[in-house]
């Protein structure tokens, strides 16, 4: 990975492999829920630094040029990104809407000028305690009015082995996706939070790799 910003693939080079992958998965996810459709997803990994935060970014642009209407919340209150991916504004955003009782009459959040159908929700200021307030009851309202705005709300969350965040988050959505590093992302700490989201009664809906090779010998 260079030194500069993480490139938002299905953006800047929509017709290549690794745009189509993110395709890929979109069909994935919508056919791994056809009995229970995924109106709300929570994206995170097992340990840090293995790219969960553009993975998800790339898979909220591929759903929104599909059609959805996809709002994209930067859960990760403890190293947000997505407003960065984005060049976005962070002064307002989720803590916003978690701390402000009138807040969810106006939610702060700004559409994506490249991509028709996608609405960011920035992290906002940080908080004292993240893992409190994204298990609070009013967590539980912010996800029910964006569900209201959207086809499907998809939420970064922190990995799961450095907080117990995405766990708890988990237990609010409809399900959780688990970003794995090819060469990188270790067996027992994949086992780890597998056992953890478990734990937690969360539903894991599937594994994306990512840094995987390309098969060249399929000619595409």
């Amino acid at each position: 990975m260079p030194d500069s910003k993480p490139t938002l693939i299905t953006l800047t080079h929509p017709r290549s492999p690794a745009a189509e992958a993110y395709r890929t998965l979109r069909a994935n996810l919508q056919l791994a829920s056809a009995d229970h459709p995924l109106r709300t997803l929570v994206v995170t990994s097992a340990a840090p630094g293995e790219d969960k935060s553009i993975t998800l970014a790339n898979l909220a642009v591929a759903m929104a040029q599909g059609g959805q209407r996809v709002i994209l919340v930067d859960a990760d209150l403890r190293h947000p990104s997505l407003h960065e991916l984005f060049d976005a504004p962070n002064e307002r955003g989720l803590v916003t809407l978690l701390d402000e009782q009138d807040a969810l009459t106006a939610p702060p959040l700004a559409l994506v000028a490249e991509v028709e159908h996608l609405q960011l929700l920035a992290s906002g200021p940080p908080p004292l305690d993240p893992a409190a307030q994204l298990g609070s009851a009013r967590m539980d309202k912010v996800i029910a009015a964006l569900q209201k705005q959207a086809d499907v709300v998809l939420f970064d969350a922190p990995p799961i082995l450095a907080a117990t965040d995405a766990a708890i988050l988990g237990t609010k959505v409809d399900g959780v996706l688990l970003v794995v590093q090819a060469k990188h992302t270790s067996r027992d700490h994949v086992q780890q939070a597998k056992e953890r989201l478990e734990k937690a009664r969360v539903r894991v809906v599937g594994v994306a790799l990512t840094h995987a090779a390309a098969d060249k010998s399929l000619g595409y």
